[in-house]
This record gives C-alpha cells, sequence and structure tokens, in this order.
C-alpha cells in the first residue's frame, strides 16, 4: 500500500491537529506541518500537545496504522489545508502572515486539479489574495487548481465529535472550486455542506462568532447593572429566560479564546464605521475583566481594613471557558495577570486544575488554594470547583457563577 500522502495539513494546534486525525481515520494519508520541533516529535510518537478528548485516541491509531505523520516541512500532495493563527498587528488589525507563510511553503509543490483549502479565520479577501499570490509564482496554474475557504465551527472541549456532526459553509473562488471542496469534506463529514462564495465562507466564520460576543455582551453589561442595582444576576436572567422568546446568556469575567474574543475585530478593523454594535461588544467584554480585576483589589483593601492583616487570595481558573487547558485571549488569565501586578506582599494562589504547570504563574492545587485562601476568586466555572465546601469565613467572589 502506497504510503504517499493525499492531504497536507500546514498547522497542527487545536483544529489542525484534530482534523488531521479525523482524515487520517478515514483512511487518507495525511502529512501534517507545524513550525515547532517538539510538536512534531511529540504526534509522531503517537501522543498530543494539546487538552481534547478523544483525541489522543484519534492520533495514537492514526500514528500507529500509518495514516498520520507529523513534518516541519510539507510535501506534496493532492490536497493542502491552511489551518494556522492569524493573529494582530498593532490597533487589532489582522495578520495574515501565517496564512501568507504557509501558501508560499507549498507554492513549489502545487499541480494541476490540486485542492487548496484555507480554513484559518481570515478577513474577507483573504482567499483571493492567495489565490492571486499562487497565480502571481505560478501563471501556469491560474485557473487549473482548486481554491476554497471552509471555515471551522467546533467547540473546545467536544472538538471531534463536532468536526463530524456539525455543518460546514464551503466558498470556493469559483464554481469548480467549491465542488470539489465539497467533494473532499463529504468523505469525513456527516454534517450538511452548504455551497458559498469564497468571500461568503470568510464574512460567516466572522459573524458566528460576532453575534456570539454580541449576546454576551449584554449579559456582561447586565451583570454590571445588576452589581450596582444590588441585583443577583444570575438569578435575574434565569427569571427574564422564561418568557418564550428570551434567551439571554451568562455573564463571566470577559470573553476568550481565539474565536469570539478576536474574530469581531476581522470586521471592525475593516468598516469600522458600519460595524458599531460589534465593535462596542467588544469593548464592553474587554471592560468585564478590567472590572473584575479592580473588584478583586477592592476584596482585598476591605479585608486588610477589617481583618489588620494582608489576605491570602486564590486565583480559580485560568483557561477561557470551563473544562479545556485552552489559555488563549483568555480574560481569567489577564486579571491574574492584572491583580499580580497591583500585589503587595499578600499570598496567592493560582490554579488552573487542566495543566500541571505555566511559565509565568505556580501552578497550586484547587483544594489547597480553596482551603488556604481568605478571598476565593473565581474566574472560570471548571468541573472541580463545584465540588469545593467552602468555610463560611471565606470572602467569595463568583464571577462565574461556578458554584451554582
Amino acid at each position: 500500500m502506497s504510503k504517499t500522502p493525499s492531504v497536507v495539513m500546514i498547522g497542527l494546534g487545536y483544529i489542525g491537529l484534530p482534523t488531521a486525525a479525523l482524515i487520517a481515520k478515514n483512511k487518507t494519508y495525511v502529512h501534517g506541518v507545524d513550525i515547532n520541533p517538539k510538536v512534531v516529535e511529540t504526534i509522531n510518537a503517537g501522543k498530543i500537545h494539546i487538552v481534547e478528548p478523544e483525541l489522543d485516541t484519534a492520533v495514537a491509531e492514526a500514528v500507529a496504522n500509518g495514516y498520520l505523520k507529523a513534518a516541519t516541512t510539507p510535501v506534496e500532495a493532492n490536497t493542502y489545508l491552511i489551518v494556522v493563527p492569524t493573529p494582530f498587528k498593532a490597533k487589532n488589525e489582522p495578520d495574515i502572515s501565517f496564512v501568507e507563510a504557509a501558501t508560499k511553503a507549498v507554492l513549489p509543490l502545487l499541480k494541476e486539479d490540486d485542492l487548496y483549502i484555507i480554513e484559518s479565520t481570515s478577513p474577507v479577501g483573504t482567499t483571493e489574495k492567495m489565490m492571486h499570490l499562487i497565480y502571481s509564482e505560478r501563471p501556469e496554474l491560474e485557473g487549473k487548481i482548486n481554491i476554497a475557504y471552509c471555515p471551522e465551527r467546533v467547540l473546545p472541549g467536544n472538538v471531534m465529535y463536532e468536526l463530524v456532526h456539525n455543518d460546514r459553509v464551503i466558498g470556493g473562488v469559483d464554481q469548480k472550486s467549491t465542488n470539489k471542496a465539497v467533494d473532499f469534506y463529504r468523505d469525513f463529514i456527516e454534517g450538511d455542506l452548504h455551497k458559498t462564495n469564497a468571500r461568503t465562507a470568510e464574512m460567516c466564520k466572522l459573524v458566528e462568532n460576532s453575534s456570539r460576543d454580541v449576546q454576551i455582551a449584554f449579559a456582561n453589561e447586565l451583570s454590571l447593572i445588576c452589581d450596582k442595582a444590588d441585583i443577583n444576576v444570575w438569578e435575574l436572567i434565569t427569571l427574564a429566560n422564561k418568557h418564550p422568546r428570551v434567551n439571554i446568556l451568562q455573564p463571566g469575567c470577559g470573553v476568550g479564546g481565539h474565536c469570539i474574543a478576536v474574530d469581531p475585530y476581522f470586521i471592525v478593523a475593516e468598516y469600522p464605521m458600519e460595524s458599531q454594535i460589534i465593535g462596542k461588544a467588544r469593548e464592553i467584554n474587554n471592560y468585564k475583566s478590567f472590572w473584575c480585576a479592580e473588584k478583586v483589589q477592592t476584596a482585598k483593601l476591605e479585608f486588610e481594613l477589617k481583618e489588620g492583616r494582608k489576605p491570602s487570595i486564590a486565583l480559580m481558573g485560568l483557561a477561557f471557558k470551563p473544562n479545556i487547558d485552552d489559555l488563549r485571549e483568555s480574560p481569567a488569565k489577564y486579571i491574574a495577570q492584572k491583580v499580580l501586578q497591583n500585589a503587595n506582599n499578600e499570598e496567592y494562589f493560582i490554579v488552573e486544575p487542566n495543566i500541571e504547570e505555566h511559565k509565568v504563574f505556580k501552578i497550586t492545587d484547587y483544594k489547597e488554594a480553596a482551603d488556604k485562601a481568605d478571598i476565593i476568586v473565581f474566574l472560570v466555572a471548571h468541573k472541580e470547583f463545584k465540588t469545593l465546601k467552602l468555610d463560611s469565613s471565606k470572602v467569595v467572589l463568583d464571577f462565574c457563577n461556578a458554584l451554582a
């Protein structure tokens, strides 16, 4: 059996690796590429470098069966998937340099009838820009390869299921490219595949997450209002949601992750005057994190005045959402950093049950932290925290309804 890869996956992170494992599970040879040699080494050993349920088994089987191999450089294949980060430059302007670098890496390998797909979250028009880049370097391929955009829409913690069962939006630079991409995804996705053009597919991804951000901003703004009005925001939302046409989301200490906290800026940067609500929602959700940090500072000062000594403080959670290890754009991490910047010889316990160590923070066991701390600040509603039995003498700041 030939082991020439059918698919080259550029980027083996939170989306690239699960997608590569899923494709490999369907007995398709995948050559995964990552610039981090440690990631490559880990995967080739049949192990994983991220926390995601069922991913470890999928990768181990794919590597053991010879359908998945990782390297730091691409090889020739029939299909190339670009799943690399799209960070920001100054003033929240999207940076597509990683997408461009990945495209340049596969440029010499492209041949007639190949399929090139971007999955990375991208500003509108990115797929067309990469098309022009490819054709400027390889003019003999113009109109002879298939170029498309297909954004992921999965939930961390349930990625392996949602990759298979969620619908996908697939947009090519022409109808032939769209059809070719749909045929590719149909082999391993059970959800419906919706055809469109590349620009609409790019905007669809941004709009989905911007919509979520706006809805969360409403909940977070409510929490600020209720704090001043001396109303329990959790009870209020529960009661309001009894209305048959109301569905308010739950507030938290901000919004994180490499989707909802990021994607709205792709729209705001390109259409600043038209995206007033989207831009304001980003401001509200960012302010909520600052507000939480200020609340911790106030609680600390109040404790000192009342007890005549400095408190010990537990900051519970660093991930951007419950029960995962992903700290990207995490409001909890921002709050922890902000609080520690104002530290004045207090004792701090930093808790994140989903990671063993961190380059900046010394990680403490959640039970030990809750036992030793005078002030307990819940930043993420991890399942472990719900089992805690807290002494009534503790000062508790619960920004995420962790104890519900």
